[in-house]
């Protein structure tokens, strides 16, 4: 018994068994009835055995070809089932976007994007994973992730493609407690005297403004070390130390007054939000539309 079948002609088996007739069958398959006929005798004759029989009304499955049918219909409905789920995901019906973003990088440039992302394409699952810097992009390698949103500096590596989208602003900013140092010009220096509040030391940014400060010969000791930016303005706000943070998190206190910003003779640089991607790896569809519509709508789109 032969059990090597083409494709095509367990296809034209299933159509004809679902039909119950040749001639609907050769309809459905865009084929001529004797091209359906022959098919079906190969077939037969390829696995000895006869698997329908003439009726009145069309053709039956015999014993034999009820069996067959049972196997046939679940790979053939699973490959229709497939190619459907394969359409939908061309047709941005359904999908999974996987994304690597910080607090800051979500709150104050990727949620706007995620929620007009979400409003025209509401069957696409959006999954957001959170860590340090270096693990996230690990995971992008790793394709664990499509793309990743992360603030400069960083690693670079040659598999990866970086588009910075928008740049940031590390400052330092205080509450009534410390009013003598408003309006007044420091040195870097100054901050070996006051109390500092910092994010944890595995932090982009905490590495980033320690490694800034050092050019300047200016070591710090912070007083507070915390897991998040807002919990620093929290902080900040109960007058427990100058904060360290990205501008966005406190802008909204700074322009009412409960805070200010220090300011000093040299500027600290900015940095940029960056959206990498893995050379290597090719996006899904529905990971490549939101990236496209990222890099279509103005930057006027993010929290400011």
């Amino acid at each position: 018994m032969a059990l090597n079948h083409s494709l095509e002609a367990y296809k034209v088996f299933y159509t004809v068994a679902s039909c119950g007739s040749i001639t609907q069958a050769a309809g459905e398959l865009a084929i001529s009835q004797p091209a359906v006929s022959q098919t079906v005798k190969q077939l037969e004759d390829g696995l000895n055995t006869k698997l329908f029989t003439r009726t009145s009304k069309g053709v039956k499955l015999t014993h034999e070809g009820e069996l067959l049918y049972s196997y046939v219909a679940k790979g053939y409905e699973q490959i229709m089932l497939g190619e459907k789920k394969l359409i939908q995901m061309h047709n941005m019906e359904l999908g999974e976007i996987t994304i690597g973003a910080s607090d800051m990088t979500l709150q104050y440039f990727l949620l706007p994007y995620l929620e007009k992302f979400h409003e025209q394409y509401s069957g696409i699952r959006i999954r957001v994973t959170n860590g340090p810097t270096p693990e996230t992009l690990e995971k992008l390698e790793d394709g664990r992730m499509d793309f990743c949103v992360v603030s400069s500096p960083f690693e670079a590596r040659d598999t990866l493609e970086v588009i910075p989208v928008r740049e940031i602003e590390d400052v330092f900013v205080a509450g009534r407690r410390f009013i003598s140092y408003k309006n007044k010009t420091l040195d870097f220096s100054e901050l070996e005297k006051i109390p500092l509040i910092f994010l944890e030391g595995n932090t982009s940014s905490r590495s980033y403004i320690e490694k800034f400060l050092r050019q300047n010969q200016v070591e710090v000791i912070p007083e507070f070390e915390l897991a998040t930016s807002e919990m620093i303005v929290q902080f900040t706000l109960r007058n427990l130390g100058v904060g360290c943070v990205v501008r966005d998190f406190a802008r909204e206190y700074i322009e009412n007054g409960m805070l200010y910003e220090l300011r000093f003779n040299k500027m600290i640089p900015k940095r940029q939000f960056c959206i990498v991607k893995n050379k290597k790896n090719p996006l899904p569809v529905a990971a490549g539309k939101l990236l496209k519509l990222i890099s279509d709508c103005p930057q006027g789109m993010t929290l400011l």
